[in-house]
This record gives structure tokens, sequence and C-alpha cells, in this order.
């Protein structure tokens, strides 16, 4: 088994039920633009140009996505650098300190919306029980985008065969299952 599809399949035992997915398809990039914005406030010269914080931290998230899968990685980096150039013009327009309020701001409803999602779902967030899947969150909405898109159909199969298909609604979780 490759590396992303073991990390794919522990995200998705979480997340079957397309109401908490539809709700990570805004939470999770409401949060990743929060960080990307609140690390674009600071820069340092570097030869000449201006470098964050910020794209320091979605390059290596690129190329970490990059090494798991091509595809992904490719599309994460053209999502990286739009929110990279989103942040560099909201740091233009505002303040630090509106930049920060509203970096703030995303980042709760990011969360909100996360937690309303696992209510549906009726399971906890996948990252209490490994934090490294708060890395594989936007991978994971990367991946459900391809499959809308009929793309990596052995990989969204692969994720199936052991978590099962997503559902409408997903029957609620009983004590054994929560053990």
């Amino acid at each position: 088994m490759r590396p992303i599809e073991q990390l794919l399949t522990q995200y998705a035992a979480y997340h079957r039920d397309r109401r908490n997915i539809a709700t990570h398809f805004f939470g999770i990039p409401l949060i990743v633009f929060a960080i990307v914005l609140a690390l674009a406030i600071v820069s340092f010269p570097v030869a000449g140009l201006a470098i964050t914080p910020a794209a320091l931290a979605c390059v290596a998230a690129a190329a970490y996505y990059f090494r798991l899968d091509a595809a992904f990685g490719a599309a994460m980096a053209a999502v990286f650098f739009a929110m990279c150039a989103a942040a560099s013009e909201a740091t233009a327009r505002l303040t630090d300190g509106g930049a920060l309020a509203l970096a703030a701001g995303l980042f709760v409803l990011g969360w909100a919306l996360q937690f309303w999602g696992h209510r549906f779902e009726g399971m906890k967030p996948a990252f209490l029980d490994d934090a490294k899947q708060l890395l594989v969150g936007p991978l994971f909405v990367c991946a459900e985008v391809f499959f809308l898109f009929g793309a990596k159909p052995a990989l969204r199969r692969y994720i199936e065969e052991r978590v099962g298909p997503t559902v409408a609604r997903r029957a609620p979780a009983t004590a054994a299952d929560t053990r």
C-alpha cells in the first residue's frame, strides 16, 4: 500500500457522510487560507525579494503533497499559489491588525464548519486520534474534487473498498464503534 492510499483511507474512515464532506469543502480551505494570511503578514528580504513564512510553508506543504502524488501535489501547489497571492493582496490593503483579525475570523469559521460537519457524521474529527491528519485534510478535499470529476478512480475504489462509499446520511455511531 502506498502512503497516499493509507493516509486518505484513514482520513476517509471519519468522513463518509456527504454533509460532513460538504462542510469540509468550505471549512478546510478557510482554515488553510487563515493560516496563510496570518503567515503572510511578516516578510524578510532575500536577494531583493520579500519572502514570507506563508510562501515557505506553502512550498513545503506542496512538496510534501507532491511526494505523495504528483497530480495532487500540482493541484495543491496551484491552490497554495492562489492563496499566497490573495494573502499578499489582503496584507497590502489591510493593517497588520486587520489582517490578523480577518485570519482569526476565517480560522474560527473554518473550525466551526468542521465541527458542525462532524455532528452530522456522528464521529470525532480524525486529528483527535492522529495529529498528522491535520495535513491530510487539505489533501482529502483535493482528492474529493478529483473524484467528483471522475479522476483517480482506482484510488477512490481502493478507499471505498476499505471504508465504504460516501452516504447521504451516516448511521449514528454506537458505543461499540467509538471504542
